[in-house]
């Protein structure tokens, strides 16, 4: 498994002086492969000082929905860097997931969950596989805006910005560059997201050219996802938008032998965080079996992000040394071919014992070989010209008649502003729609500007607006929600209806 950082954090100008990183202990099984790892770690002669934060299930009941203390907060600010073990977020009481709270919280804009086969010691149907994908990580359907609209419907809301997108594709290049990977594949889905997806695609675009040593491509994320699992010896790096990404990432995992092994890390401009990409298993919790490896893998992404490279690959090494041997915990014991079964604290054991040894059947890991720093520029935002032509009206309507609602609306005038369509989830049902089309009680009417000469889409002004809201809730119907239309440099800034 590759590394998540080349150098990207200076060396310590004291390098007597330990490096101080939050740690959580995690639920779970989290306390015992925390425990492990950093006994590895400290072996190896990692010059870190833990700053042990409490987070997680504890904080959750003690009645702070948040699950994370004020002085967690204060001692990750400080530090800037964060281990952290799984958690449980309790079910049923509507907690919100503190890990999507402390990426979005603190910038991590890059979820980066690197994936290599670990044949024949942990099995998989593809011994070459070597990927690394690179998740965006704050933002789309994880913005987590949901709202229930009418009896009907519900909503979530995909918020994808021209930064998010600029920021993730660079560090995907970086990142390759760093690394002396060959591709870097955008997965999105742009063929129906035209304008969210079609602003990642265009980013990309715009990006790669700048490298122009690396390979670039771009997949759709349906027939790309299907091509990784048949295929993944591939792909090189997978960059793409958060929704995409989780689900990918795990699948590379599952194909690559086994989503306990891998770890992951959550970069920002000014904070990281490591951490394997596996839960807290309580199922398991107390009894000495779990497997440490995901966290470990973490934890020598976290060595060669804070610049003690030559740390993270004695680790490694010896990591792979270890399973080169056969001694392996239950969830990859195999009769035939493993030596022995090793509870958490015995394989940590082992690996401490190996510390300076190679691996015979990988490669070894060379960290420290990682070419200069990851560079992300800040975004600087280009004016553009900003016009109001239009706005999409949703009415809670319980009739099913779409020519009643069309026919009624369509005697509304407010200045410029006139009924274009309306379309029910999204297809058109007025003028002109299919007696088939399925309709609920959630209708989006178009109004838009019109000129002198008939022209749809012309500028018009906010009053226009607030005008036309007024006349519709005069007639009678139940406004639930409306949406601007705007040209960007005489650009739309809208998708169509399907059928317009």
């Amino acid at each position: 498994m590759s590394t998540l950082e080349a150098n990207q954090q200076e060396k310590s100008k004291d390098l007597n002086s330990p490096v101080k990183i939050a740690v959580a202990n995690g639920d779970g099984i989290g306390p015992e492969i925390m425990d492990a790892t950093l006994k590895i770690l400290n072996a190896a002669g990692a010059n870190i000082e833990p700053d042990f934060i409490e987070l997680g299930e504890k904080v959750y009941l003690s009645g702070n929905t948040s699950g994370i203390e004020d002085s967690s907060w204060k001692a990750i600010n400080a530090n800037k860097i964060i281990f952290k073990a799984p958690i449980t977020t309790p079910q049923g009481k509507g907690y919100k997931s503190l890990n999507v709270t402390l990426r979005k919280s603190l910038g991590l804009f890059a979820n980066v969950r690197p994936v290599q086969a670990l044949t024949p010691y942990v099995p998989s149907h593809f011994p070459e596989m070597d990927v690394v994908v690179i998740r965006e990580n704050e933002e789309d359907l994880y913005a987590g805006i949901e709202h229930r609209q009418t009896q009907d419907v519900y909503q979530c809301l995909k918020l994808i910005t021209r930064p998010g997108c600029e920021r993730i594709v660079r560090y995907a290049f970086e990142y390759a560059r760093a690394f002396g990977r060959k591709k870097v594949t955008c997965m999105l889905k742009d063929n129906i997201m035209k304008i969210t997806d079609g602003l990642f695609h265009k980013v990309f675009d715009e990006i790669a050219p700048e490298y122009p040593e690396i390979t670039s491509e771009t997949q759709i994320i349906d027939i790309g996802s299907a091509r990784l699992a048949a295929k993944p010896e591939d792909y090189d790096v997978i960059v793409t938008a958060n929704l995409y990404g989780d689900i990918i990432s795990d699948i590379a995992a599952e194909i690559g032998g086994s989503v306990g092994m891998c770890g992951s890390a959550n970069i920002g401009k000014n904070v990281a965080m490591f951490e394997a990409i596996h839960g807290s298993a309580p199922d398991i919790a107390g009894k000495n079996i779990a497997n440490p490896s995901g966290l470990l893998n973490a934890g020598i992404s976290l060595m060669a992000h804070i610049g003690q490279t030559e740390v993270g690959d004695k680790v490694k090494n010896a990591w792979l040394r270890t399973l080169e041997e056969g001694y392996h915990t239950a969830d990859i014991y195999r009769e035939g071919v493993s030596k022995q079964k090793l509870g958490t604290k015995a394989f940590a054991d082992r690996v401490i014992s190996n510390l300076g040894k190679k691996p015979s059947h990988f490669n070894e890991s060379e960290l420290s070989k990682g070419k200069g720093q990851i560079n992300v520029p800040d975004y600087a935002r280009k004016e553009q010209k900003k016009e109001l032509v239009g706005i999409d009206v949703f009415i809670d309507w319980k009739g099913t008649d779409p020519d009643i609602i069309g026919n009624a609306l369509e005697k509304i005038e407010a200045y410029k502003l006139r009924l274009k369509m309306i379309t029910n989830r999204g297809v058109k049902v007025f003028p002109n729609g299919l007696e088939e089309t399925y309709c609920t009680d959630h209708w989006r009417c178009r109004f838009v500007g019109v000129d002198q000469d008939n022209t749809s889409y012309a500028p018009i002004e906010f009053d226009h607006v607030l005008a036309l809201l007024s006349k519709i809730s005069a007639a009678n119907f139940d406004v639930i929600k409306t949406e601007n239309l705007y040209n960007f440099d005489e650009k739309r800034g809208f998708s169509l209806g399907q059928g317009e």
